[in-house]
């Protein structure tokens, strides 16, 4: 397989964190009588495509790739999960978004530098990141909090933002470990 140029992964990347936004997250479980009950999850795949993006591509890509996800969401199309626009920087989601460039290139550094891709490496890589994703997140909502950007309760904010999604996020780093890893064999990535 002819490897992607440095461009296309940055764009592919880009276009897998859209989609992935999209995703909403859940849990199924089988019933009674061959049926299905869903239970949805106070998440979506966003964050998830991102660290995928850098455990496959690494910290370079993975890293442009938010940037670029950024910038089309605050300048281009409403991409975000509130929408987009340059006054999306004034919302108290904007630091987690923020958190994105951190954590992209966090997961993309770790997985480059140990080329033995396993289970508990990538969890543990896409765990790390997601933790720095919200500390960048906090840290965004305490300086806006301190500028009187929002009136909101400060722990209230942090409550609706890291600690209610944050299981649901850690679950799927897991997942999103084990797609890597599958991928990774499948593509023949380096």
């Amino acid at each position: 397989m002819q490897k992607l140029t440095s461009a296309a992964k940055a764009i592919t990347g880009v276009m897998l964190i859209i989609i992935c936004a999209m995703l909403p997250s859940f849990i199924i479980f089988p019933q009674d009588h061959l049926s299905l009950s869903i239970v949805p999850l106070h998440s979506n795949w966003q964050i998830q495509g991102l660290l995928l993006t850098s455990l496959l591509c690494g910290a370079k890509i993975g890293t442009i790739s938010a940037i670029s996800y950024l910038t089309i969401g605050l300048f281009y199309l409403p991409v975000f999960h509130g929408g987009g626009s340059v006054g999306y920087i004034l919302t108290h989601e904007f630091g987690y978004l923020l958190g994105f460039i951190p954590a992209a290139w966090t997961t993309g550094f770790l997985a480059e530098q140990n080329s033995k891709a396993n289970l508990i490496n990538y969890s543990f890589y896409t765990a790390l990141s997601l933790c720095i994703l919200h500390i960048t997140g906090i840290i965004y909502l305490i300086f806006g909090k301190i500028f009187g950007f929002w009136i909101d309760n400060l722990s209230d904010l942090i409550l609706i933002n890291t600690f209610i999604p944050f299981p649901t996020q850690l679950l799927l780093c897991i997942s999103i470990s084990l797609l890597a890893i599958f991928l990774k064999n499948i593509l023949i990535l380096k």
